[in-house]
């Protein structure tokens, strides 16, 4: 495994990029509504990069290996769908949760983030869901310092997922993120305390927990990227870009209209 500690010039072209990301889901914000699409959606933030910040997005043409080139530049996920969701005719409607996924290049470097938004009245099952997936990231998060190693992560995240009644998809993780999208090391979001790579100042990655209402078991549909959950329940995500400090960590992925972190973080 090769981690790329950045310099301080590459943590100050990370932060503009990821701060930008985050800028992109403010601006969005008031447009996830019933009734738009979200090929609406994918319009508007592919023009707000483009024109108004002069970022790429990322996703657009991104073409991993094993898949056929991503055609848009956000993911909106809903519902059961966990991750990848391509934007398309699909009306969202009352009661909807859906996850915008954004990417930005910026000067080179990559900023990665997502939110999950609630559509009109939702259910108290569903509001719940995002909530304890919120919570899961900052539980995440909260174990980043120097010399703690992803393996901390990955348990604090499933321990309080599971003691809520969900699952934590394993397919999928946080990643490494620079000059390129997706680097060392791959950050799951299950696992036992002290195990895994050490965390070292300078380390950047994202934290971007995947929680099922139901089972974990996954399926992937035949767009080849849209990934649901098999049982048809409900999914959640919700990620932020993370620095490791000389003492802790800094997220990189802040904006205005950001969600707060819980109150005991502060």
């Amino acid at each position: 495994m090769s981690i790329i500690l950045k310099t301080p010039d590459e943590i100050e072209k990370m932060r503009v990029a990821c701060r930008l990301a985050s800028e992109v889901l403010d601006y969005i914000t008031p447009f996830v509504k019933p009734g738009v699409t979200t090929g609406e959606l994918d319009k508007l933030c592919h023009d707000y990069m483009v024109d108004v910040q002069g970022c790429i997005p990322a996703p657009l043409n991104y073409a991993p290996s094993g898949y056929k080139p991503y055609p848009k530049s956000i993911c909106t996920s809903v519902n059961h769908q966990i991750c990848h969701g391509v934007p398309g005719e699909r009306q969202l409607k009352n009661g909807d949760i859906v996850n915008l996924d954004i990417t930005t290049i910026k000067n080179g470097y990559h900023g990665d983030t997502s939110r999950m938004f609630l559509v009109g009245d939702v259910s108290i099952q569903a509001r719940r869901l995002c909530d304890i997936t919120f919570e899961c990231l900052w539980r995440g998060i909260a174990q980043v310092r120097p010399g703690a190693h992803l393996g901390d992560i990955g348990h604090a995240v499933q321990q309080h997922a599971e003691a809520a009644g969900f699952s934590v998809v394993r397919e999928f993780c946080g990643h490494g993120i620079g000059a390129r999208f997706h680097e060392d090391p791959q950050v799951v979001h299950y696992g036992d305390p002290g195990t895994g790579v050490a965390l070292r100042p300078n380390m950047i990655f994202t934290i971007e927990p995947m929680i099922n209402a139901g089972k974990a078991a996954i399926r992937t549909l035949a767009d080849g990227w849209t990934v649901v959950t098999k049982d048809h329940s409900l999914s959640a995500q919700w990620e932020h870009t993370v620095l490791v400090t000389d003492s802790g960590y800094e997220i990189l992925t802040v904006s205005s209209g950001m969600r707060q972190p819980p109150e005991w973080i502060k």
